[in-house]
């Protein structure tokens, strides 16, 4: 369920703006309107400090007057004792007013900047990273580096099949990513790595179609060849290794084609 950003906008608003409510909890924006709201809370609070900064000073002020009015009565310049009795309650109760109107202030100040450091925290979340896979730089968001990320550490554990679902889903998800080519060869190694040799072959074959210019495709070759091999097509798996040498002579790729294929006489070859 999406909160509408108005929403979140007055809940934050409410809580900032309440001398004594609970702790304001900034919610997680996730959008550019959301952005927008933002700067609209920060608008809205700027307004509730002035206002209440012109509190302050006005009572302030009636504070100040009121003081000046004792200070006449005491030198006996104005005013019967019964007025200066008064003078000095009402001065009592202003005194408690502003101070519980700075306090409110600061409090309420103490808020406003710890909202300001959960917005700027959860915003960074949101902000894209630069990042350079395969030779190639470019932004991508946080929460694709964390799904890459998840995934690259469940392959690296050896956590294979979670491996599998974990890039599964980043290349469903993130299709143009640039990480997308690298899960993509990552996801057919996961899938030769637990034996599901048709599925690696078929998750490379689409790096290849996919991602024709990816350094990864002489070791996705590989990948393929190697595969082959382990469904016995030894026909397929030398046309593979031969088109590495070919295509990436000057691969380090090519130079381990080379070697299987020198182990493979032609009359042992099975179609």
């Amino acid at each position: 369920m999406r909160i509408a950003p108005r929403l979140m906008l007055s809940v934050l608003i409410i809580a900032l703006a309440a001398p004594f409510g609970t702790p304001a909890r900034a919610a997680l924006f996730a959008d550019d309107e959301a952005r927008k709201a933002i700067l609209e809370l920060r608008d809205n609070l700027a307004e509730f400090n002035r206002q209440q900064r012109e509190r302050l000073d006005a009572l302030t002020k009636r504070l100040d007057e009121l003081e000046n009015r004792v200070a006449a009565i005491q030198h006996g310049q104005s005013e019967s004792a019964d007025q200066h009795d008064a003078a000095m309650l009402e001065i009592s109760k202003l005194r408690g007013v502003t101070e519980q109107l700075a306090n409110d202030i600061a409090t309420a100040q103490k808020r406003q900047r710890d909202l300001y450091a959960d917005i700027d925290q959860r915003l960074h979340k949101l902000e894209p990273t630069t990042a350079t896979v395969d030779g190639r730089s470019g932004q991508v968001d946080r929460e694709e580096q964390a799904a890459y990320d998840m995934a690259m550490s469940q392959f690296r554990a050896r956590d294979f099949r979670n491996a599998v679902n974990s890039l599964s889903s980043f290349v469903a998800r993130f299709p143009q990513s640039l990480y997308a080519p690298a899960a993509q060869f990552w996801l057919g190694s996961s899938y030769y790595a637990i034996k599901d040799y048709p599925a690696a072959v078929a998750a490379q074959q689409s790096l290849i179609e996919r991602f024709p210019d990816s350094p990864r495709i002489p070791e996705a070759l590989l990948n393929i060849a190697a595969s082959q091999v382990e469904l016995n097509d030894r026909k397929s798996a030398r046309t593979t290794l031969t088109r590495i040498t070919n295509d990436y002579p000057n691969s380090e790729a090519a130079k381990l084609a080379r070697d299987r294929l020198a182990t493979f006489p032609p009359s042992k070859e099975k179609k």
